[in-house]
């Protein structure tokens, strides 16, 4: 088993078809035309919806800028209420399918975002500040590590260095503890994706 590990810092940016934005693609998994999970990290630069993505669950979190405000003026029977998402704040979910207004709060801000269809496993997402003890009964089909500041990711006897804005992940995981230390403070997150083949085996 290995890692594989890449920045957003060594991948051209792709605009959006709106124009209000930038998105670097860390990682379309399985595979980019169809995928369960997807990883990148966005640059928005003016106000705008986010796209719809039905049947998909979406993580956000701001990790640099002034922030934005979701769900502002939504009206197409969502659960949530318009919020304010500024950096060091918890990771926000919510439907991919409600397609949110997004409005910036104090110029472009550069966003975590991460997907993962429904349909497909579980995907559990917690802060790298604790090490992670995959189970040694159910191993992840997929472990990974986004950190936003970079830092050292130690996996049973490896240690891996990672630079900023860097996903790490390996298919499938060996039941090790994980550690993450980071260079300086900043959002770190453990991403477990286990399914069902793997609660039946």
């Amino acid at each position: 088993m290995s890692w594989s590990i890449i920045s957003a810092q060594d991948l051209a940016p792709q605009a959006w078809r709106n124009g209000c934005g930038w998105t670097r693609e860390l990682l379309t998994w399985p595979h980019p035309g169809d995928w369960v999970l997807r990883v990148s990290v966005a640059d928005i630069e003016a106000d705008g919806p986010f796209s719809a993505f039905p049947g998909i669950d979406r993580w956000f979190a701001v990790l640099q800028g002034g922030g934005v405000r979701l769900f502002e003026g939504h009206d197409s029977g969502s659960v949530n209420k318009a919020c304010e998402l500024r950096c060091g704040d918890p990771l926000f979910q919510f439907d991919g399918g409600q397609a949110p207004a997004c409005h910036l709060l104090d110029g472009m801000t550069r966003d975590f975002n991460l997907m993962h269809r429904r349909s497909h496993g579980q995907l559990r997402v917690q802060p790298a500040g604790q090490p992670l003890l995959p189970s040694t009964h159910r191993p992840p089909k997929f472990l990974a590590l986004f950190t936003a500041e970079g830092g050292q990711l130690s996996h049973g006897g490896r240690a891996m260095t990672l630079q900023t804005m860097s996903l790490a992940w390996c298919e499938p995981a060996a039941a090790q503890r994980c550690e993450f230390k980071a260079s300086v403070a900043g959002a770190a997150w453990w991403l477990e994706l286990s399914t069902p083949e793997d609660a039946s085996a």
